[in-house]
């Protein structure tokens, strides 16, 4: 597969993080206009009831302050997923839903779990990560964006400030770290120049040829083209009138 394959802008590179966002508003909004409070279908652990928090926790927030710190978050992390690993995307967002949430239950404190936040760390943590493990200039320079603008969020993954959910975002960075050593394939491959190759020969290279054992440049003179002397024949007819 080639690398111009991989970084290719479509429509959903912003259409899909702009829906995610639309949904947990749309959620965030119908709880605030009916009076609905959906913390209850958070992610519960080791309770069987909990369990169902897995799939639904990511898009309940709990007020106003806490949907807006994971907005833009969600939208600037999804969006480079969709553009730099477009091929693995809805893997990693999908399956790191579930993982990162299954993981929060097993570990969590007997509370409700809820947020998008736990993806988020699943997109930090996997973009840094991969970027590192695959050695490709363009993802390590999205490694290096990703942790000046997200690297203080490691500090959450502790027990630092009540109320909220380190174990998820506990979870989140775990999942990112292992899907960044599962998914190999399909991720853009640093170029190989010639030399780089197991068959390279260096005596059948035309560039090297030009030096010799001691590196000094091998002066080549090209040797002249001898011009082809151009001979001009004259052939006299006698005009038959004037006989």
């Amino acid at each position: 597969m080639k690398n111009k394959e991989h970084f290719k802008f479509s429509t959903g590179v912003v259409a899909y993080p702009v829906f995610f966002v639309l949904i947990i508003w749309l959620v965030f909004w119908f709880e605030v206009r009916f009076g609905y409070n959906f913390s209850k279908y958070g992610v519960f652990p080791q309770t069987l009831k909990g369990l169902r928090g897995v799939l639904l926790s990511p898009f309940i927030h709990g007020d106003i302050k806490h949907i807006y710190h994971n907005t833009v978050p969600l939208f600037v992390l999804s969006t480079a997923l969709f553009y730099f690993y477009r091929h693995i995307a809805w893997k990693v967002i999908l399956l790191g839903i579930l993982l990162s949430g299954f993981l929060t239950w097993c570990m969590g404190r007997p509370s409700y779990h809820i947020g998008i936040s736990g993806l988020i760390y699943v997109l930090v943590s996997f973009t840094f990560f991969k970027g590192v493990f695959a050695k490709h200039y363009r993802l390590i320079a999205l490694s290096l964006m990703v942790i000046f603008l997200y690297g203080s969020m490691i500090w959450y993954t502790l027990p630092i400030e009540k109320g909220i959910s380190w174990e998820g975002h506990m979870a989140g960075l775990i999942t990112g770290l292992l899907f960044a050593l599962i998914f190999r394939k399909e991720i853009a491959k640093p170029k190989k120049y010639v030399w780089e190759h197991e068959n390279y020969n260096e005596e059948n290279d035309p560039f090297l040829k030009h030096f010799d054992e001691d590196g000094n440049f091998i002066e080549t003179v090209e040797p002249e083209i001898e011009e082809k002397q151009l001979n001009i024949s004259y052939t006299y007819k006698k005009n038959p009138e004037k006989d």
